[in-house]
């Protein structure tokens, strides 16, 4: 038998980028009650695999088992009400703030969404969440990305530029 060829060219240049930069497993976590956060984790989704990573989306994670299979979290949170968590991912961060599993192997970023008319819960879900991650031992990759809906009405603008500088630390 002989032995197969090592890749040259483009291959072996994507192949050592991703060695170096590293392919995550990335699960995009959507908060949201009026689409506005699907809306920012689909327009995502393509950014980030077209750096290599593998990405999924849900809006129907309810426990720890549901991030198992994953490294790295995107979280992408609405505020509803008086600063409350979407009813889609309340579950999963009443769960997390109750048990408080060892998230420590997970990294995690933040995208919040919020009405800075709303001055006093301004991004309230986001940083609720956050802040569950946190206890869990998870690490935040970077600064949360915190957009008002009163001065940027289409959030997904600024998360592509946001996410350009996040993916680089996955």
């Amino acid at each position: 038998m002989r032995p197969c060829p090592a890749p040259t060219g483009r291959v072996a240049g994507r192949l050592a980028a991703a060695y170096v930069r590293g392919v995550a497993s990335i699960l995009i976590l959507v908060g949201t009650e009026s689409g506005n956060a699907q809306m920012v984790a689909d327009a995502l989704k393509p950014v980030l695999l077209s750096a290599g990573h593998s990405v999924d989306v849900t809006d129907k994670a309810a426990t720890p088992t549901d991030l198992k299979s994953h490294d790295v979290l995107l979280v992408v949170c609405a505020t509803h009400g008086s600063g409350d968590i979407p009813t889609n991912i309340l579950p999963l961060a009443e769960t997390l703030e109750r048990d408080r599993p060892d998230l420590s192997s997970h990294r995690y970023g933040m995208i919040a969404l919020g009405d800075m008319t709303y001055q006093d819960t301004f991004c309230g879900g986001g940083k609720k969440v956050d802040k569950v991650f946190t206890l869990c031992g998870a690490q935040r990759l970077g600064a949360r990305l915190e957009v008002d809906a009163s001065s940027q009405p289409l959030p997904d603008e600024e998360a592509l530029t946001w996410v350009e500088d996040w993916k680089a630390l996955v």
